[in-house]
């Protein structure tokens, strides 16, 4: 079943640059799509979609706690504990990258959600 959700995170674009130097450009299993949004203050708002919470939970289990953890210790960043996930349901899928192998693969993710 497809997890998605909306998190807002308490760094700005130059500690996010330095999160994903770390984490490499390998692709994190299951991650269907991630967008980092500046909000109006600077700080950021993550909306992601994965093909499932297991899936997700694993990639930042596995890689993506790895590379934060040490780059906001480094920034002087040290949030109380991780910022709460908005879980949201995907209704619809649109735009040109829709149509490439990720909107396929969401598409045939939402087609297999009960």
């Amino acid at each position: 079943m497809t997890y998605a959700w909306i998190q807002d995170v308490p760094i700005g674009e130059d500690v996010y640059r330095t999160i994903t130097e770390r984490l490499g450009d390998e692709p994190l299993e299951g991650c269907l799509l991630h967008l980092a949004l500046r909000t109006g203050d600077g700080t950021l708002r993550y909306v992601d979609v994965w093909e499932s919470e297991a899936l997700c939970d694993r990639a930042f289990d596995g890689r993506v706690h790895a590379a934060v953890h040490p780059v906001l210790e480094e920034a002087g960043v040290r949030p109380a504990a991780e910022p709460p996930r908005e879980v949201v349901e995907v209704v619809d899928v649109r735009g040109a990258w829709a149509a490439g192998a990720v909107g396929v693969a969401l598409a045939a993710t939402l087609e297999s959600s009960p």
